[in-house]
């Protein structure tokens, strides 16, 4: 067998991620939250502690429900008659989902519960993590965006990364530019992270991957996100 490179098993990962997305509700629910936590966290002065159990949690339960999902593809495929044991490997699989679940809602009540307290005043406070968090939360939230969009508008022609309605690569790039200069405050230094941010979407284009337009799209996904984080929020 042909030994795949690591963009083609790069491309393959995600299209199962994209694919769980698309056919699974779940899947979709747990996507949706995660998000909502992510930007939620953002208003509250989380460790790095927390914010590594927080993280690991999100990852937990995506995992989970991927495996599920392979495992039930894969009975479907062997045997399309009812079979005990097809059944009851099928409840374990969503038993580990469950399980995932559960350990999410805990760490959640664990890390949000004091903070949102209504007899405190945390909630009224805005987030004073350092930098390190707010780009980190940053860039997260610029690919579960960039993925959801790509979720949503996906075709199936070629591989989700090689297309799509808005460039993955442009976003990240551009948001990554975005967070330089707010921490730079440099005229040169800023003028030079947007100069590699627009090689990289240039290089999409001229790749014909993308069109200028979703590198566009891209781009601007990037900047309006790294502007709120660290603007707005931060």
């Amino acid at each position: 067998m042909k030994s795949r490179s690591l963009m083609e098993s790069f491309n393959y990962a995600v299209s199962g991620i994209i694919y769980t997305l698309k056919t699974e509700k779940n899947m979709r629910i747990h996507f949706i939250i995660s998000i909502a936590v992510i930007v939620l966290s953002l208003f509250f002065d989380f460790s790095r502690g927390e914010m590594l159990l927080l993280f690991f949690a999100i990852s937990l339960v995506f995992i989970t429900e991927m495996i599920n999902t392979a495992i039930e593809r894969t009975i479907d495929l062997i045997t399309e008659d009812f079979h005990p044991l097809a059944r009851v490997t099928k409840d374990i699989a969503a038993g580990g989902v469950l399980i995932a679940a559960i350990n999410s809602l805990i760490v959640g009540y664990l890390l949000f519960f004091d903070r949102l307290n209504p007899y405190t005043n945390q909630i009224l406070h805005k987030i004073k993590n350092s930098p390190i968090h707010l780009t980190f939360v940053a860039l997260a939230l610029v690919i579960l965006v960039t993925i959801g969009i790509k979720t949503k508008f996906y075709r199936g022609k070629g591989t989700p990364f090689q297309g799509g309605i808005v460039s993955g690569h442009a976003a990240v790039s551009f948001c990554i530019a975005t967070i330089i200069s707010f921490e730079a405050n440099n005229m040169l230094v800023s003028t030079l992270a947007f100069f590699m941010a627009i090689l990289v979407g240039e290089s999409r284009v001229e790749g014909r991957i993308h069109s200028l337009f979703e590198v566009i799209s891209g781009a601007l996904l990037g900047i309006i996100i790294g502007v709120l984080v660290f603007q707005i929020i931060g």
